[in-house]
């Protein structure tokens, strides 16, 4: 029910092997933990990106349809800023790219300012490589300042000077044309979920990318940041407790999620909702599926299919709650049925920060109409956060012909 710290040096959460690394120095090292690490360039904050219908998306036009963080916790943008200096290093890991110039300052020395971009895996779709600029290139960068004064901006625009070119800039993405082909099936006539023999794919495009009650609509961007605040009591049957978490955490513009902060899995709906996409591995002769992320640090979550008890194991799951909880499935008719208990509090379930706790109980069921089409639908039932049951639902769409990105959380932090 509480969120984790926001600080610390060196943290480690069971399987995500993430390291939680202190501010960098003058001499461009940081303390992680007890080490220093001096193996690249500076790289600010926890990371952050562009939020949608609102702000600069809005005035440049740019913005990829979903982003990682939201870009208005770490950057301001009623403050615009515009640098210019030679490039001194490139930092092309995820959760966001970098460039690193020096820039004069008023007393005319040169001062090293970080420039935040999208994603390595979005710079790659639009057909960038960290060749686009080379150290030494003179760039001129307009963007968003951030909000501590740090010398740090959010590019909007970066432009080599020799040649005039705008680089590192990404446009939204449309999701894959339908084929209009049927639902592929295995020989006992169930449907396939994942990829059929010698294809490959994975499923993307959310058509929701926020946990909302079934029946009520309010505007949110793709991280699940509310237009209008005052909406935040709408979303879901929340508790006192539970609405005010949400409020604040929304108020905080998200600033506090523990899968941006320390890398923590995205259990629940909320692994429906990665922009990265997921894929189904099923296993029918072991009676199980493996559901496989593309984002977060390649996460993923097992369902048994066997028949078993809703229980957990002893010296196992029965006192050890999980970021994806236990999971047990079931056929009715073409639709997979999963029910899900024994969550840890560790995360967010959803985008936007809803809150949940260890009584979070889930009902699952996957649906897939047509060869395009993942019908995803959950009811939440959890009597520590909300007041009665709830539901919600979205599609997703296959991607056809393509492996998931290759995005890691940690690749840089903090």
């Amino acid at each position: 029910m509480q969120d984790p710290p926001l600080a610390g040096t060196l943290d480690r959460f069971g399987s995500t092997g993430c390291v939680q690394c202190g501010p960098f120095r003058n001499d461009g090292a940081r303390v992680c933990g007890e080490r220093i690490d001096t193996s690249h360039q500076p790289v600010y904050g926890s990371r952050i990106v562009k939020w949608l219908l609102g702000c600069a998306a809005f005035v440049i036009g740019l913005a990829p349809a979903s982003a990682h963080h939201v870009i208005a916790s770490k950057f301001d943008s009623a403050k615009s800023v515009t640098v210019r200096g030679p490039v001194t290093s490139i930092d092309w890991a995820n959760p966001h790219a970098h460039v690193f110039i020096n820039v004069a300052d008023s007393g005319g020395r040169a001062v090293i300012w970080a420039i935040e971009l999208e994603s390595p895996v979005d710079l790659r779709r639009q057909g960038w490589t960290r060749d686009a600029v080379t150290v030494g290139d003179v760039v001129t960068v307009e963007g968003l300042a951030a909000r501590d004064g740090s010398k740090q901006a959010w590019s909007l625009s970066m432009v080599v000077a020799s040649t005039g070119q705008r680089v590192f800039f990404a446009r939204p993405i449309a999701p894959p044309t339908a084929t209009n082909k049927p639902t592929p099936h295995w020989p006992n006539g169930q449907p396939r979920l994942g990829a059929v023999p010698g294809d490959t794919g994975y499923w993307a495009y959310p058509s929701a990318t926020m946990l909302v009650e079934r029946g009520v609509t309010v505007e949110a961007d793709a991280n699940g940041l509310l237009r209008n605040i005052a909406d935040a009591a709408r979303v879901a049957p929340f508790q006192d407790w539970a609405r005010d978490l949400y409020i604040y955490r929304q108020r905080a513009l998200l600033k506090d999620d523990p899968m941006f902060l320390y890398c923590l899995p995205p259990g629940g709906p909320r692994m429906f909702h990665n922009r990265f996409g997921l894929q189904f591995l099923e296993n029918p002769e072991r009676q199980r599926i493996f559901v496989m992320m593309g984002g977060g640090n390649r996460n993923w979550r097992l369902i048994y299919t066997d028949g078993r008890e809703q229980k957990g194991q002893v010296q196992g799951d029965a006192d050890n709650p999980l970021y994806f909880g236990r999971a047990v499935g079931r056929w009715e008719g073409d639709a997979l049925v999963v029910d899900t208990k024994g969550f840890n509090e560790r995360f967010w379930f959803s985008n936007g920060g809803l809150p949940h706790t260890g009584q979070l109980h889930l009902v699952e069921r996957f649906a897939r109409p047509d060869f395009d089409s993942l019908r995803y639908d959950v009811t939440i039932e959890d009597p520590g956060a909300y007041t009665r049951k709830w539901s919600a639902g979205w599609t997703l769409r296959w991607v056809a012909g393509q492996d998931m990105p290759e995005y890691f959380c940690q690749d840089n932090r903090p």
